[in-house]
């Protein structure tokens, strides 16, 4: 204890001093702040906690946009009636424009499950033949593995889906498929090579869901179609985000997510078991969170700065990866890859390494471009060019899809299929091998069958898919050209 008449000083240096202090008066990019010796004072107290509450609810936004997508599939799926473990939509006509789904392509069956084992317990899935497809959890993480790239390798068979609280028998027979989620995507995929009609009678007829405790006797599959139905599957990006987290939060284990995530959450109010009740005051920052998020999530999708997402680092290529590096995990060095994560999740769906083909001739990968050969964002209103060299590199088809930069979904035009590639009809292919693909509001003359439409006014974007890849593909000595504006 000090008794003496004057007060300790410290025996530190002025600048040791300043660097654990702070002056009284301090401008800041939230305003200017102000203390008495260190301690809050005026309105200051207000501003730094708003500002803590908004940035909290930022990273809520952009640490769960994975939560948040597959929620938002979920909701828009069931409020067209699949709303059950056993009710699968299905692209009978194949996936079209007015449907709004994350960069959804044209070129393949699509049939999805939204899998209940909350309500369910476990559940029996039937696989048919001749499937690629996977489970990813309520987080949109993967899971597993099914069909082609999975344990049956394609010839089908027997999964049995176990809830994160199963402790029951585990009969034998099955594919086991453990999962730490209560909602869980069933995501296939059905080649059309032989056909689109033998490929969807080939699910409608061999899909089953339904719940073990019921195999003696199940329940049929129902199969609901929806090529060309209106509806959407896109996350919001306003204050009703943070109400969709609150609802998967809530239906899933504690444990899905670890003590420091559930702690942001916690931070903005979102706890399982508890109502998420937000006064005027927080729903304002939060839905300026919302929006800043938005901001961001374009910022890192559209303009990525991140190491590992453009194909061509060595050039000025503005081709990009869906997965920066084709890391499918997004953590690397033992860190999560925040940004690579948001890439992703802001503007796709679907996890699985499959979708990041690294072995000749199997799976998939993806070219995406935002901006033309000069970078600057590709205009609705103007014409490229596209020159795909000879011989594209798979063993399957390649397609180029255009898509709308607000929804991330098929872009909307007068064309039924905004998609152009190897298995459309008429395309016309130069003397030398390549392909010259066209994009504008109007076809140059002669070129219409290697014409996408685009739309004056909107902006757009394109994915090249390469089905099997082959090796001048995964080792870059084949590359596509870039979008040149057309004069």
């Amino acid at each position: 204890m000090c008794v003496a008449g004057s007060p300790a000083l410290a025996e530190v240096s002025k600048a040791e001093l300043e660097s654990i202090s702070i002056p009284d008066r301090v401008e800041t990019p939230i305003g200017v702040l102000e203390f008495f010796d260190g301690v809050p004072v005026g309105d200051t107290v207000d501003k730094v906690y708003d500002n803590l509450d908004r940035m909290r609810g930022l990273a809520v936004f952009l640490d769960n946009q994975g939560a948040a997508s597959l929620h938002a599939m979920r909701m828009g799926n069931a409020s067209i009636g699949a709303d059950a473990s056993n009710k699968i939509t299905i692209t009978e006509q194949l996936l079209q424009p007015e449907s709004l789904y994350l960069t959804g392509n044209t070129s393949t069956l699509y049939a999805l499950g939204y899998m209940n084992l909350k309500k369910d317990g476990a559940l029996v899935i039937e696989l048919p033949p001749g499937m690629l497809g996977f489970v990813d959890d309520a987080w949109f993480r993967f899971v597993e593995n099914l069909g082609a790239i999975g344990p049956d390798k394609g010839k089908g068979g027997k999964y049995l889906m176990l809830p994160p609280d199963y402790t029951g028998t585990v009969p034998e027979g099955y594919f086991i498929i453990r999962t730490g989620t209560f909602h869980n995507l069933l995501f296939l995929r059905g080649s059309i090579a032989k056909g689109l009609e033998p490929a969807v009678q080939n699910i409608k007829s061999n899909l089953k869901v339904y719940p073990l405790a019921q195999a003696d006797n199940p329940p049929a599959t129902e199969f609901i179609n929806i090529s060309a139905k209106s509806y959407n599957t896109v996350a919001p990006n306003d204050f009703s985000y943070f109400e969709g987290l609150n609802q998967v939060v809530q239906e899933e284990p504690i444990d899905a997510i670890g003590p420091e995530a559930r702690g942001l959450l916690a931070s903005i109010g979102i706890v399982k078991g508890q109502p998420f009740t937000p006064d005027a005051r927080m729903r304002k920052l939060l839905g300026e969170a919302a929006t800043l998020g938005n901001a961001t999530a374009r910022a890192i999708t559209y303009q990525p700065r991140i190491d590992g997402v453009f194909i061509y680092p060595d050039s000025e290529s503005a081709w990009t990866m869906a997965y920066a590096e084709k890391n499918t995990t997004f953590e690397k060095n033992g860190a999560m890859g925040l940004d690579a994560r948001v890439l992703f999740y802001f503007n796709a769906t679907g996890v699985t390494q499959a979708m990041a083909a690294t072995t000749v001739g199997q799976g998939s990968d993806y070219a995406l471009a935002y901006l033309d050969a000069d970078k600057k964002p590709l205009d609705g209103s103007k014409t490229y060019k596209l020159r795909l060299p000879p011989n594209v590199p798979v063993n399957n088809f390649w397609a180029v899809t255009l898509y709308d930069t607000q929804t991330r979904s098929l872009l909307q035009t007068g064309q039924k299929f905004p998609t152009v590639g190897s298995q459309s009809d008429g395309f016309q292919k130069n003397a030398d091998g390549s392909y010259d693909l066209y994009f504008g509001p109007k076809p140059p003359e002669g070129k219409e069958q290697n014409w996408l439409q685009t739309v004056p006014g909107k902006s757009w974007f394109t994915i090249l898919r390469m089905y099997g890849p082959l090796e001048p593909w995964i080792n870059k000595t084949w590359r596509p050209g870039e979008i040149e504006l057309v004069n």
